[in-house]
């Protein structure tokens, strides 16, 4: 199903002039909810982002300081980070832009061996009754910046290699996000207020911990991370040692409850579907949008010792920057949003746009969505190019 334009923030909320010269009516104004839908703390790939209902989840921000401070905390976009933010330099009163990092994090693999093989953009706007999810596709071709922490020279390299060279010689997870942050911002012009480092083994247990989300497979795919042994999903390297006979896991067409290790392994595949690794971010946002849906609609929101337990493992799964923002603020201060106010958009309009070397470019009118999120113009973009909005299903 596909999802309708959304409308552009609050105060540009008229017409908008198409770019073939045509007037295109803004939509009509959302119906004010009965209750507050409010933003809360991110368990999904790095958003930032969970979202529920009930006003008084946890009842205090000083409950909600208590549950959140299992989560790490680090510095991860170093110089990147935006002068000011909305005015007087509140980060919360003006637009909010988030960079989410996701990596595979194996025991067999180094700190400093990490490739980022997701990118994405979260992007709320000033009104703070919307929000974007930008992916940036993993085999771009960018300029990675030179970076003085760990002595990189600089050089061009696919975008999710910038990871690597940032957590060379010591730079860490930390040196890994800022280089990448500095990259993104080089390449594309986006600056950041904070960023996230999902830990894709990590996440399994906060699916769990949600019982579960369901999604839709819209191409029969076979996975390349994981088989069946006795009737259990386990990894290639871990179903070689038990010596058993294996048989491929096929993630069939259809709409499902899905466990943790399933969800995780769907979203991961981009060998096998039609539009290879852009489908994969297209389905790893809708796990994002998915675990928001069901944690804003299971109940686990309002049982204070539920939502504890949700935002504690979440905290086992990634590493945090709110720019100096305290989690509990950053909680409150999203107050406009709902699980369904998550719009999904496509880069190069979903499609490989190679160089002819085997890496990609970002076409001009991508270009212009990420200039469009820089203005915190993305609302008025989308009425001009409705193509770029992913298809939920």
């Amino acid at each position: 199903m596909t999802v309708a334009p959304p409308r552009p923030p609050q105060s540009q909320d008229r017409d908008a002039v198409r770019q073939d010269g045509l007037i295109a009516p803004a939509a009509p104004p959302r119906k004010k909810r009965g209750s507050p839908l409010w933003a809360r703390l991110t368990v999904v790939l790095g958003t930032l982002l969970m979202l529920g209902s009930g006003a008084g989840l946890l009842g205090s921000k000083w409950v909600i300081a208590s549950a959140t401070g299992a989560i790490t905390q680090d510095n991860l976009i170093g110089d990147t980070k935006k002068a000011t933010t909305g005015k007087g330099g509140d980060p919360l009163k003006g637009p909010i832009d988030l960079l989410l990092m996701g990596v595979d994090a194996r025991k067999r693999w180094a700190v400093d061996d990490l490739r980022s093989d997701t990118i994405i953009v979260l992007h709320i706007p000033a009104s703070h009754d919307q929000a974007y999810l930008v992916s940036i596709p993993r085999d771009t071709q960018m300029q990675v910046p030179a970076f003085a922490k760990n002595g990189y020279p600089g050089g061009v390299s696919k975008a999710n290699e910038a990871f690597f060279h940032g957590a060379q010689n010591g730079g860490g997870w930390a040196g890994g996000a800022q280089l990448m942050a500095q990259t993104i911002k080089a390449n594309t012009g986006m600056s950041f207020d904070g960023a996230a480092i999902i830990d894709f083994a990590g996440f399994k247990s906060v699916i769990e911990a949600l019982g579960g989300v369901r999604m839709c497979v819209d191409q029969r795919v076979k996975s390349k991370h994981m088989v069946w042994v006795d009737d259990k999903a386990l990894f290639l390297a871990e179903a070689r040692k038990t010596g058993k006979p294996t048989k491929p896991i096929w993630h069939e067409v259809g709409c499902k409850n899905m466990e943790g290790w399933e969800a995780l392994d769907y979203s991961r595949q981009r060998y096998g579907l039609k539009n290879g690794d852009y489908d994969r971010q297209r389905h790893q946002q809708q796990l994002i949008k998915a675990m928001a849906k069901k944690a804003s609609t299971s109940g686990a929101l309002a049982n204070p010792l539920k939502a504890t337990g949700l935002i504690k493992a979440a905290g086992q799964a990634f590493v945090l920057d709110t720019g100096g923002v305290p989690i509990q603020d950053f909680i409150f201060g999203l107050k406009g949003i709902a699980a369904n106010d998550l719009v999904l958009l496509r880069t190069n309009k979903g499609t490989f746009a190679g160089n002819g070397a085997g890496r990609e470019t970002i076409t001009p009118e991508s270009m212009e969505m990420f200039k469009a999120v820089q203005e915190d113009k993305l609302g008025e973009f989308i009425v001009n190019h409705p193509d770029v909005i992913a298809n939920e299903k």
